[in-house]
């Protein structure tokens, strides 16, 4: 216990009624030591003086109780802590309290991530905090966006394992049941069947975790294969007070997922083998995950509006303490000092207990700097095509047949074609296809091109829909390239590349009666080149460290496979009532998880193995080359990709060299 003895007039050590305060000696003589010291003045003096000086400290801590708050994210000095503090959340508690801040303001308190806590604070507040020798940084809270079967197969991670050396090879994937993949996304939906736990042996005793109850969703829910849920909303819910549009009458704080985008990483990165899988009939299969018998934990730290730093700082601290081998976090903002990311600090000190993290690279491709996680100890993932594809097509009224591809799986539009328009509406934006740009009476009954970009493809289509459109041509633009990228549409739409985008432009231009008739084709394997680098996937440079080039490596991220929510349709649309088990989705959300799956097969193959390790088996042994042995193409130009679009290669961990014999066995 500290004393005042040092701040006040010699008055109050005179007149023996010297309080034993419990304050911070690394703290300044600051307003809220004035208050103590002005109550102390008031308990040993009944003077008018005292209670007018009272009355005026009241009403300055007032004003900075009530003024304007936001989250922050206060960074501690760990072993500054005061003795008289049993711990470091008295600590805090009482640090804020001081501040004349009420209890509700310390959100989180972290102890594994780094030494810290998340509070409501004013600015005030925050600067009196900046003044003590124990606070390392204050940084507002970040909002954080998502990024958002065949891969298996693509990597060669086949499960036909014959013998090896007179023997039956260890099946890695066996092994991984003892290795834990942190999920940190939108939630978890338990029911798929992705998460069965058929045939796994019992939950690892090291194991630290629970799953949390909340609404819709019961512990029970858990399982030997899903055997982690919790939910993170506080810095969500603070960011949100005030202003409703942050929040969604759907949303429900538990672990469950009404997004899918949380389910269709996690199944992604270790979900179990699910047969007859499909997106309303295209790429039918076997689903699986890359580590189909590693454990699934997931952490709901995203929410409608984002995800916010606060709460995956709080997602990522109790993960570590959980005991998880791998963090997969298929989300991300912008290039930012190291100090103030939080996903780069809580990735560190998971670095540091030999927890391997892997992060998507973003999706604003193909500008240049466009990165996110680009801490030298982050995998950061970029995304690349598959050899499998949705071929669909645009037949004009001149008998040219264009190529594309569709996942629109309800009526076609027969085989008469009907008029094709193109920017036919009362404003600027009718060529994207935005909200309320078509004109009805112009767009009814025919097919529209919508150029790709600014809005989301899906609503393209929809806005089309609502206009009175039958069908859709989604045209890119320079921006994306050649790359395709396929969608359930509510309508008949094909996507096509640019060059061919500029050629049907082109003959709406000069037609004086132009028509069109899609078609669609299912669903094709074994395509050439692939993989190609995706035009969405973020580029360099790296601008926080120059001297280390990103994304470390490129993983399937285009037209993937996976489970879903069944809350919502495949398009995410308000409007989609389908439901499916499966979707497909693209971005580097969808590469993310593919790396932390084969993570969690090298982790079986090598539990001694640091991070570090894990990470350059990986890089050092991933290819250059596609599947027609020529150089990767990016797809936003068709040409070579260059050392920041995916300077190392696609990720081909079974012709490791460093994996021992036991993972290159899983190619044959």
């Amino acid at each position: 216990m500290l004393f005042i003895t040092d701040t006040g007039p010699s008055i109050l050590r005179d007149s023996g009624c010297l309080h034993h305060t419990p304050i911070f000696s690394h703290f300044p003589f600051s307003f809220f030591k004035f208050i103590l010291f002005t109550v102390t003045v008031i308990l040993c003096s009944s003077s008018m003086a005292g209670i007018w000086t009272l009355a005026a400290l009241l009403l300055l801590s007032l004003s900075i109780s009530t003024a304007a708050k936001q989250t922050y994210i206060v960074h501690m000095k760990h072993n500054t802590k005061p003795d008289s503090f049993p711990t470091h959340h008295d600590w805090y508690t009482a640090s804020l309290q001081s501040l004349a801040s009420t209890p509700d303001s310390l959100l989180y308190t972290y102890t594994n991530a780094f030494d810290g806590f998340a509070a409501s604070l004013s600015d005030e507040e925050v600067e009196l905090l900046k003044q003590s020798q124990s606070v390392v940084g204050v940084y507002e809270d970040t909002l954080y966006s998502l990024h958002t079967t065949r891969t298996p197969a693509f990597l060669g991670l086949n499960t036909d394992l014959g013998p090896l050396d007179g023997r039956h090879a260890l099946d890695i994937n066996q092994a991984s049941n003892d290795v834990i993949v942190g999920v940190l996304d939108t939630g978890i939906w338990p029911e798929s069947k992705s998460f069965s736990d058929s045939g796994m042996p019992e939950i690892p005793t090291r194991w630290k975790g629970e799953c949390e109850s909340g609404p819709d969703f019961s512990p029970k829910l858990c399982n030997k294969k899903l055997i982690g849920a919790r939910y993170f909303s506080k810095g969500y819910n603070m960011a949100s007070s005030g202003r409703g549009y942050l929040k969604k009458p759907k949303e429900i704080e538990s672990p469950r997922d009404r997004d899918g985008h949380g389910t269709h990483t996690a199944s992604t990165a270790a979900g179990s083998q699910v047969a007859n899988a499909s997106l309303l009939g295209y790429a039918s299969g076997t689903a699986r995950g890359m580590a189909t018998h590693a454990r699934v934990a997931s952490y709901k730290v995203c929410w409608t509006s984002g995800c916010f730093g606060s709460d995956i700082l709080a997602g990522m601290d109790r993960a570590i303490a959980d005991g998880v081998d791998v963090l997969s976090l298929s989300l991300g903002g912008g290039s930012a000092p190291y100090y103030r990311d939080t996903i780069a600090i809580g990735a560190f000190t998971a670095m540091e207990r030999g927890i391997f993290v892997s992060c998507s690279a973003g999706n604003s491709g193909p500008s240049i700097a466009s990165l996110a996680n680009v801490a030298p100890w982050i995998m950061t993932v970029g995304a690349g095509t598959l050899d499998r594809d949705f071929p669909a097509y645009a037949v004009m009224g001149n008998k040219k047949r264009f190529a594309g591809v569709s996942l629109y799986s309800g009526v076609g539009m027969g085989g008469k074609p009907v008029g094709l328009v193109y920017n036919k509406g009362g404003n600027s934006t009718s060529n994207l296809c935005m909200p309320g740009s078509l004109e009805p009476k112009l767009v009814r009954g025919k097919v529209v091109i919508c150029d790709r970009g600014i809005n989301p493809r899906v609503e393209k289509g929809a806005v089309v829909r609502d206009a009175g459109g039958v069908g859709m041509i989604l045209a890119n633009t320079a921006e994306s390239g050649e790359e395709l990228v396929a969608d359930s549409h509510l309508l008949p739409a094909v996507a096509v590349g640019r060059k061919i985008g500029d050629v049907i432009r082109e003959y709406v231009k000069s037609d004086p009666n132009p028509t069109a008739v899609l078609s669609f084709e299912g669903t094709v394997l074994n395509v050439r080149p692939s993989p190609v680098v995706a035009a969405f996937s973020s580029r360099g440079p790296n601008l926080v460290t120059r001297e280390i080039l990103k994304p470390d490596l490129i993983g399937p991220g285009v037209n993937i496979l996976a489970a879903w929510s069944e809350t919502i349709g495949p398009t995410g649309l308000e409007t989609d009532t389908r439901k499916t088990e499966f979707n497909i989705m693209s971005g580097t959300s969808m590469s993310c998880p593919h790396i932390s799956g084969v993570a969690a097969l090298l982790k079986a193959a090598h539990p001694t193995w640091s991070p570090s390790a894990m990470k350059s088996a990986l890089m050092t042994t991933a290819y250059v080359i596609d599947n027609t042995n020529s150089s990767l193409q990016d797809a936003a130009g068709s040409a070579p990709s260059s050392p920041w679009v995916s300077w190392v290669w696609s990720c081909r961990p079974a012709q490791s060299p460093l994996a021992g014999p036991r993972l290159r066995h899983l190619n044959r």
